[in-house]
């Protein structure tokens, strides 16, 4: 009885944290050039799916990016370690592993990461049909580029012929990257993403507060007050335009915390993703 107990238990917990790798396309990823192939190979895209167990599962799906001012990805506090969490609550989970900008490997690096989150989108369309509700999570740089995605469904970076839908049915944003513009953006992100020296235009196409319209999904919002690496006014430029745009959204704010966090603020007994769960579960 003990053993059958102990196989049962293993079962649930080697489903709840199972992943699987993929290659995020199968052919030649666009916008490529290959003139440095040992970069060129640490760049390969990539998507890691966990699947919860079927008893929980709730047959929707979670996009997750992680930050790192697009300079590196934090794959683990803000990727896997959330996937695994949102496992526990019954959501598929997809963390994706996406190129950094950079002239070396990239045609024109600062539209490489968002080509990789709308071919997420539709990895997980295509591949995953029997999710009703595909949302996304982005954190820090990541979350600009979950923002990116919001603004941009109707501006294809990739090749979509059977028309899916790049757009996500619900989204979070954790203390992330919104403007491009010099008073409040991160300015690491955006020379690594723009380059020393961008042009108003680039700064207004990549700042995603200007680029918000009725028909965004609904955003949660998580950021410190004392973050000084990204500060809040990022949120709330955001905050203010989906208002406008009569978009629905909410913002979870900590007194505390800085930037980066992850899961976890322990300067507070809030736990962030129990809220955007709950939130999620009553759109």
């Amino acid at each position: 009885m003990k053993l059958t107990l102990m196989i049962i238990l293993f079962s649930v917990v080697f489903q709840a944290t199972a992943q699987e790798k993929f290659a995020l396309y199968n052919d030649k990823i666009p916008n490529s050039i290959n003139t440095d192939t040992a970069r060129y190979n640490r760049n390969i895209p990539e998507i890691f799916v966990y699947k919860p167990n079927a008893a929980l599962d709730k047959s929707m799906g979670v996009l997750i990016i992680p930050g790192g001012g697009y300079a590196h990805i934090a794959m683990d506090h803000e990727g896997h370690d959330v996937a695994k969490e949102l496992n526990k609550a019954g959501f598929t989970a997809f963390v994706l592993k996406y190129r950094l900008p950079s002239p070396n490997i990239m045609v024109d690096k600062s539209i490489g990461p968002i080509q990789d989150a709308q071919r997420a989108m539709q990895f997980i369309r295509s591949g995953f049909p029997l999710l009703h509700k595909v949302g996304v999570i982005g954190f820090s740089a990541g979350g600009h580029l979950a923002s990116t995605l919001l603004v941009s469904s109707k501006r294809g970076f990739i090749s979509n012929p059977s028309q899916l839908s790049l757009a996500p049915d619900f989204a979070g944003l954790i203390y992330p990257v919104i403007s491009m513009t010099d008073a409040i953006t991160h300015n690491g992100s955006r020379i690594n993403l723009l380059g020393e020296n961008p042009s108003p235009e680039q700064i207004a196409k990549f700042s995603s507060e200007q680029h918000v319209t009725s028909d965004l999904c609904p955003v949660f919002f998580v950021h410190a007050k004392d973050d000084k690496a990204v500060p809040i006014e990022n949120s709330y430029v955001m905050i203010k335009a989906l208002d406008k745009a009569h978009v629905k959204n909410k913002l979870l704010t900590y007194e505390e915390g800085g930037h980066g966090f992850g899961l976890i603020n322990k300067t507070s007994s809030v736990a962030w993703l129990d809220s955007f769960v709950d939130w999620v579960n009553h759109l």
